[in-house]
């Protein structure tokens, strides 16, 4: 298994150009199932979620062309014809978001078995509120031996839909299958993500007739065809915020490209209150701190979007151990997502975690030691810590990050971070 190696002490100077976004791409790539014609997604991350996603489309007859366009990295997708409508578990297991194929393959086929997702290690994350949404739309469903099975012979029908909580991953699945349900489908309490505002303006951009984008009631007219589209995916606001900490914390100047200020605007306010120059530019940020300047200690508190995003809270509570003073972190949104304080201890901070609560006691130094990847979003978070603590870091572990962070040593490189990967690291088992 692969490491990370960083020797801390170096301020991060240059540019970084930010990626599509993963938790976009995903949905993005399931609509494909949806059409018979091309879909042609640009802006595409290479990562190794969009690889397990991929292998599972052509799995069920839909043609993956990965290639380099005008602007970059695109990727093809044309299930001409849907050859098959199960999902192995062994194709769902390694990531969650395959699951999402389930309501397209319905709507296009009226029926699929897919299996369960594998289990999640921050937290519970069921997938009931995916399949009461499918069950109100006409969804025939049984559940046997980790495998759902769906069927719809007369096609979907459109329904009135109020989700208990907010929930991302069941507002996506739901429009997806409900864009070719026979009538008219509300989602109340719908998530508000970017990333769900960037689904339903690719199926608009395929044919299908979606009100209310961007608020928390989607009204969807179910049509009986999608076409194809050419849709360029939505930068990534967490990759942005991961590097905009990775800045802050390391010290110097750094200029995050093919981005969109207003898509961490919960972040850059915290970061502010910490003593960090944040500017917005026209096509991301810049981010500014004098590494002699001890950052301040500020209480944070995750919440659905607009709030301060779960995925982001790892790698601000990195930025907090080494400000001035005791911050509060309270996390909202997943039961079991300080898996990193332990190994940010293990550097030499100072956190106590009780329940959904962590206190931060700022430190002057933290100090290089091995640490271990617990989760995608946490794994990033030591890394940041890597870069300023004194000595060498080793993070193992490393494909969790690998699942949502393209080229991260090359990109923190270039701006100075002494990063590298070490390949086929046996040790650490």
């Amino acid at each position: 298994m692969d490491s990370i190696a960083i020797t801390g002490g170096a301020q991060l100077n240059g540019i970084i150009p930010v990626s599509g976004a993963k938790n976009s791409a995903l949905k993005l790539m399931a609509a494909s199932i949806l059409t018979d014609q091309p879909l042609l997604l640009t802006n595409m991350p290479r990562l190794a979620d969009t690889k397990f996603l991929g292998k599972l489309l052509q799995a069920l007859g839909v043609e993956v062309t990965e290639r380099d366009g005008a602007d970059g990295q695109e990727t093809l997708f044309h299930g001409a014809t849907i050859s098959s409508t199960f999902a192995p578990y062994d194709l769902v297991r390694q990531m969650r978001a395959s699951f999402n194929v389930l309501g397209p393959l319905l709507a296009r086929t009226g029926e699929a078995k897919v299996s369960l997702p594998g289990g999640c290690t921050i937290g519970a994350r069921p997938v009931d509120l995916h399949l009461q949404a499918l069950t109100a739309l006409g969804a025939e469903i049984e559940l046997d031996e980790g495998y759902v099975t769906a069927r719809a012979p007369k096609g979907l029908r459109g329904a009135e839909i109020e989700f208990p909580f907010v929930s991302v991953g069941a507002t996506e699945h739901a429009m997806l299958a409900a864009v070719m349900a026979n009538g008219t489908t509300v989602l109340r309490k719908a998530a508000r993500e970017p990333e769900i505002g960037d689904l339903a303006r690719c199926l608009t951009a395929m044919g299908a007739k979606i009100d209310g984008i961007d608020t928390n009631v989607l009204t969807i007219t179910g049509v009986t065809s999608l076409g194809g589209a050419e849709w360029s995916v939505i930068p990534d606001r967490i990759e942005m915020g991961s590097y905009a900490v990775a800045a802050a914390m390391a010290g110097g100047e750094v200029r995050l490209t093919k981005a969109r200020a207003g898509l961490m605007t919960a972040l850059t306010e915290k970061m502010v209150a910490a003593g960090v120059e944040v500017t917005p530019t026209d096509d991301g940020v810049i981010v500014k701190r004098d590494p002699k300047q001890r950052l301040r200690a500020v209480n944070l508190e995750t919440e659905v979007y607009p709030g301060f995003a779960t995925d982001l809270q790892a790698q601000f509570m990195t930025l907090m151990t080494t400000a001035e003073g005791e911050s509060v972190i309270r996390e909202n949104i997943f039961e079991n997502r300080f898996m990193h304080a332990p190994e940010l201890a293990r550097l030499g901070a100072d956190i106590h975690v009780h329940a959904g609560e962590a206190v931060v006691k700022g430190v002057e130094v933290l100090h290089g030691a091995p640490v271990m990847a617990t989760d995608l979003r946490a794994s990033v978070s030591l890394v940041i810590a890597g870069l300023v603590a004194q000595g060498e870091t080793t993070v193992g572990r490393v494909y969790h990050l690998d699942r949502g962070f393209e080229r991260l040593e090359e990109k923190l490189g270039a701006c100075g971070a002494n990063i590298r990967r070490i390949t086929g690291d046996t040790h650490e088992h």
